[in-house]
């Protein structure tokens, strides 16, 4: 007996060592790796986009400090492996490492990316986004998009705020009514809006935009206010309508969850480090570009018109009344985080 348990012992501090150099070795190993990984990163849309410079390059840029260089990118745009339309699907089956876009929009199959992209007057700016999406633990309402991304083989990394995606028409618009019947440019939760006013949304890719404006074909379109320079549109419209139909539109980036899985802790660590800090940086870039936008389009003759206070209650009310039901059924997660926007915007006095 005596013999057996002096083996035992001695097994189980043998086992207990190892577990000791286990962790030791697990210590000593949580930092940058001796590798560098290279991802390839598309978006959905091309270097004349706004979110190419203010939104992607400034956190692809963050990412590799970081990660000391362990974590590159080499990054093309819309059309070099997949079209722009394509590239969710892309990225959630591997074939694109990286992705940043909109969800909602080009893709089209995880509704919960709409609480992401921006309700219908939802958050005015992006840090009351932010306090919603992450920033206050009573609505954390960026986890459901979190969970729905995980789902589809991908994780949530980068978000920016673009500003607010507005009205830009050859026609004025001053209230809700002066948008019926209207033929607008509208994808995704854009066309929600636009058929709860009235409109007649037409669903085209982006480079096409400024042609059918041209020939009548469109009678405008819903977009980053920040980015109708780089579309040219102030060649073709003349009014710009805000705070818009969203006050704060946003973009996100998505890493494929194989390829998040094959980084080391440290390094998952470290890109979820920034996701704040590069938030609020882009954010900001995006917004001085919007007044830069606009300034562009009175210099062509355009004319920007604030609604007024008035009609933002009713287009809230309506977008509340009418829209905010139709993104909730979307998914269970939907109706969760559309109860959470309401109650939130309650909280801050705005309902």
């Amino acid at each position: 007996m005596k013999k057996w348990s002096i083996k035992l012992l001695s097994a189980l501090s043998a086992i207990g060592i190892l577990a000791m150099a286990g962790s030791t070795i697990a210590a000593e190993e949580y930092g940058p790796p001796d590798k560098v990984t290279t991802l390839l990163f598309q978006p959905c849309f091309d270097q004349s986009d706004a979110g190419w410079s203010l939104g992607i390059v400034p956190w692809a840029k963050a990412v590799e400090e970081a990660t000391q260089g362990t974590v590159k990118f080499q990054l093309e745009p819309a059309g070099a492996i997949t079209s722009g339309g394509e590239a969710f699907g892309a990225t959630v089956a591997g074939m694109i490492d990286v992705y940043a876009g909109w969800a909602t929009v080009y893709g089209g199959d995880m509704p919960e990316g709409m609480l992401a992209f921006g309700m219908a007057m939802g958050a005015n700016n992006w840090r009351d986004a932010w306090a919603a999406m992450w920033g206050d633990p009573k609505y954390r309402i960026g986890e459901l998009v979190q969970e729905a991304a995980k789902e589809r083989n991908l994780r949530w990394v980068g978000w920016t705020s673009q500003g607010p995606n507005s009205m830009f028409t050859k026609f004025p618009v001053n209230k809700l009514e002066d948008l019926a019947g209207k033929k607008m440019r509208a994808g995704g939760p854009q066309g929600l809006f636009h058929e709860a006013v009235g409109g007649a949304p037409v669903s085209m890719g982006g480079g096409d935009i400024y042609t059918a404006i041209r020939l009548g074909t469109l009678d405008g379109t819903y977009w980053d206010t920040g980015g109708i320079d780089d579309m040219a549109f102030h060649e073709v419209i003349k009014y710009a309508s805000l705070p818009g139909w969203c006050p704060a539109q946003h973009q996100e980036i998505y890493i494929n969850l194989d390829k998040w899985n094959s980084l080391n802790q440290w390094q998952r660590d470290q890109i979820d480090s920034i996701f704040m800090p590069t938030y609020f940086e882009t954010s900001r870039l995006h917004w001085e570009g919007v007044n830069e936008a606009l300034e562009i389009l009175k210099g062509a003759g355009g004319e920007v018109i604030q609604l007024s206070d008035e009609e933002v209650k009713r287009m809230r009310a309506r977008s509340i009344e009418v829209v905010w039901p139709k993104v909730a059924e979307r998914s269970e997660r939907n109706a969760k985080g559309v109860a959470l926007w309401k109650q939130y915007l309650e909280d801050i006095g705005e309902l």
